[in-house]
């Protein structure tokens, strides 16, 4: 068996360390510019259209990660980049929904007990106590319900708080009231007090986040976005913000990575900034469920996690 890697983001050596280990009868190797040697797997984070195209010998492409928008559209703009009818598989969770959690509870928190407004109080030495908001109208809206999104709507029921989920397909998910497809849209988005951003970037959610949205929201609303940076129309949020449609925000995703130096994101203090690093890729956790896909579907056994290209997920 042999199997290609590739990632412009990190060093490979301690990949391709941990993958020789949990495949030891696997010839794992490094993809360099000018290899078309033959394999039967590839696993690739944000792979030149070179490395791929034309490859009918794989078995499979694995995206070390749980989305795939940057994948799709290299294919998009250089059609065949992905082999057809080779399988794209994605990473489903591997420890990203506990950090995931995590992350957007310690940001809706801080946003109901108004600790982002003592920050603020703090800078000009001032002393006032603040009512926290009421939890029984501090209504939470997690857009997308996909592994992460769930089990980030779960989590933040468990705090006490109201609940809604939107998803393109429809839902069940105990104690949280879900909402599918367009037209259920706006009545997900009615009255929301936080809108979280879980939705996978596609053609169809981009530029999602926009003044629309945020007029259906409930008054002085916030915004947590850990999706992608694509999704937010930024001229729009910072409009919000000036009017008071949003009281503040969370981002930790964005069009340009790094967020340059003099993006006026940096200078409103009512935006909180992170480097995309609400939910980091766990080495170990990645390479025991991508080996354990590779013997499955050397077995000729199914496997979860196949994107839909036409659907983007």
């Amino acid at each position: 068996m042999k199997i290609l890697f590739y990632t412009p983001q990190s060093d490979a050596t301690a990949w391709l360390a941990d993958l020789r280990c949990a495949l030891p009868e696997a010839d794992v190797r490094e993809w360099q510019p000018g290899d078309r040697a033959p394999a039967d797997f590839a696993i690739v984070w944000r792979p030149p259209h070179d490395m791929l195209a034309g490859r009918s010998d794989l078995r499979a492409v694995f995206n070390l990660g749980a989305g795939v928008d940057a994948i799709l559209a290299l294919e998009r703009e250089q059609p065949g980049t992905l082999p057809s009818n080779v399988p794209l598989v994605r990473l489903e969770d591997t420890g990203m929904a506990e950090q995931m959690a995590e992350y957007v509870v310690h940001a809706v928190l801080r946003y109901m007990r108004r600790f982002d407004e003592y920050a603020l109080l703090q800078a000009e030495h001032r002393w006032h106590v603040l009512d926290p908001h009421p939890r029984e109208s501090f209504t939470v809206g997690v857009l997308g319900l996909g592994v992460l999104g769930t089990h980030v709507a779960r989590v933040i029921a468990s705090f006490g708080l109201p609940v809604r989920g939107y998803s393109r397909s429809a839902r069940h998910i105990d104690g949280i009231a879900t909402y599918a497809g367009p037209a259920q849209l706006d009545a997900f988005l009615d009255g929301v007090k936080v809108l979280v951003n879980l939705l996978p970037h596609t053609p169809e959610t981009h530029d999602v986040l926009n003044a629309g949205t945020f007029a259906k929201l409930a008054d002085h609303a916030y915004l947590i976005n850990v999706a992608r940076g694509a999704h937010l129309v930024e001229r729009d949020l910072l409009d919000a913000l000036h009017t008071g449609r949003i009281a503040a925000a969370t981002l930790d995703v964005f069009r340009e990575e790094p967020l340059p130096a003099g993006h006026p994101f940096w200078s409103e203090p009512r935006i909180t900034i992170t480097p995309h690093s609400s939910a980091l890729t766990l080495r170990a956790e990645s390479v025991a469920q991508i080996a354990q896909k590779i013997g499955a579907l050397t077995r000729n056994e199914p496997v979860t996690g196949i994107v839909d290209i036409a659907r983007g997920y």
